[in-house]
């Protein structure tokens, strides 16, 4: 079995490991840019400053987005430790 592991895994450009570290960087930018999101309004009368300038957007959703960056960087960057 571990041989079929090996075989399967030297098919892929970057590790098993680095793969999971891609899939959660993305998982934070989608979080990120979702929390960015919406705010809008039908009334062009209507400015609703407090939703449009709130931490949510101004801050947490664009921390989240360059964390899931860096972590991306990481997947690509980091080799692991060979056995």
């Amino acid at each position: 079995m571990s041989k079929i592991n090996i075989k399967n895994q030297e098919r892929f450009a970057i590790p098993y490991k680095n793969l999971i570290y891609v899939l959660i960087g993305l998982a934070l930018m989608i979080i990120g840019y979702i929390l960015m999101s919406g705010g809008g309004t039908t009334d062009p009368n209507l400015f609703p400053k407090e939703e449009m300038f709130s931490f949510r957007r101004i801050v947490l959703a664009p921390v989240l987005i360059l964390l899931g960056f860096g972590i991306e960087i990481f997947a690509i960057m980091y080799k692991p430790k060979q056995k």
